[in-house]
């Protein structure tokens, strides 16, 4: 008797794709063994051994912000012991000639002008114009949007202007009203952050998808998250990456404990395997630790993010990654999984490739 994962076999098989329900069987499916080779199989077919990485910073400015919300270990209030504001120098302090990207995300501050925002990217622009900047999740978009008075594309072309290069997928959380109000009401809700990534795409701006998966959603959150990307990617071609982000506990206690290793790559895998129009699928070290990364580039998964030099946001919920990864700790860590080091640009890029002469023989057995 034919069973889902032989129904989902021969769907990789014929090119076929996945149904919502295929995909919410998908996570009841025992056999994560199996799993992990059909996603690799989809993997294999587009990027055969290589696994992608860039040298990257992210800065995160501020953590002072108006928002309040119940998952987040990171934001906090100004006059508090724990607050910070950086100046434009200590950004600059932050960059470096080696660098390809500049990750920038942060609180949703109160008192910081237009100008300010503005200044930041032309002084990294000026000072490193190898740079990429990829910044600002469709929460500050809607942010700033309000807070200036200006449209959405108004507030992307300006910064297009000035060297936004791409968004990150950061402020999706998980598409679920259910949620949105229990743990981040005053959040925008996935109408408004689809509408902002829509209007980043329609200006050539290319954007990254994420998923915060590991706290009170269900598995059919999930689904209906990533069917929302797909049907958007249908749409408009613009998204990079999707990345899975499994929650930090922290000091919220959402939940006690954060999702298990089969739990990040049976989400991996699936993604993979779901989302045929996106070309990359990210295992992201900081929030999986660097042992399920490397496994994980078995399940679907051909990038593992970059040096990031600080992270302070999932740190803040006390995160077990390490802080930062060297370019040779990352390219040890793919070699390692038995693939191809690949550096590349914010904007997917080759730069080089480490060692091409590796081949990848899976280690799913």
């Amino acid at each position: 008797m034919a069973t889902l994962l032989d129904d989902v076999a021969q769907k990789v098989h014929n090119n076929e794709r996945l149904t919502r329900d295929d995909a919410l069987g998908l996570f009841e499916a025992r056999d994560v063994i199996r799993l992990g080779r059909l996603a690799d199989q989809v993997k294999r077919a587009r990027w055969d051994d290589r696994v992608h990485f860039v040298i990257n910073r992210q800065i995160n400015p501020t953590n002072v912000c108006v928002l309040s919300c119940r998952f987040c270990d990171f934001a906090t209030k100004r006059g508090r012991a724990n607050a910070y504001e950086m100046t434009i120098q200590e950004i600059l302090e932050r960059c470096s000639d080696e660098l390809r990207e500049v990750h920038i995300v942060g609180g949703l501050h109160p008192d910081w002008t237009w100008d300010y925002y503005v200044e930041m990217f032309r002084a990294i622009q000026s000072r490193f114009p190898q740079i990429q900047i990829k910044a600002w999740t469709a929460v500050e978009i809607d942010y700033f949007s309000k807070k200036f008075r200006l449209s959405v594309e108004e507030v992307l072309r300006r910064f297009q202007a000035v060297g936004l290069a791409a968004l990150p997928g950061g402020g999706a959380e998980v598409f679920s009203e259910r949620v949105r109000k229990s743990l981040f009401p005053f959040k925008i809700g996935s109408p408004r952050w689809l509408e902002i990534h829509r209007t980043a795409h329609r200006l050539g701006i290319p954007t990254n998808a994420t998923l915060l998966y590991g706290h009170m959603e269900t598995h059919a959150e999930r689904v209906d998250h990533m069917l929302k990307l797909r049907e958007l990617q249908e749409e408009t071609r613009g998204f990079m990456s999707f990345i899975p982000l499994a929650y930090q506990p922290g000091k919220t206690q959402v939940v006690a404990r954060s999702a298990s290793a089969i739990e990040d790559l049976k989400t991996i895998a699936i993604a993979r395997i779901f989302l045929d129009n996106i070309l990359h699928i990210k295992a992201y070290w900081v929030t999986m630790g660097e042992e399920i990364a490397s496994v994980a580039l078995h399940f679907g998964a051909d990038d593992i993010d970059g040096t990031i030099g600080e992270e302070r946001i999932m740190h803040a919920a006390d995160a077990a990654s390490p802080v930062s990864l060297t370019r040779e700790r990352l390219a040890e860590l793919i070699r390692e999984a038995g693939c191809t080091p690949v550096e590349r640009d914010a904007l997917y890029h080759t730069v080089k490739i480490h060692d091409d002469r590796v081949r990848c023989e899976s280690t799913v057995s």
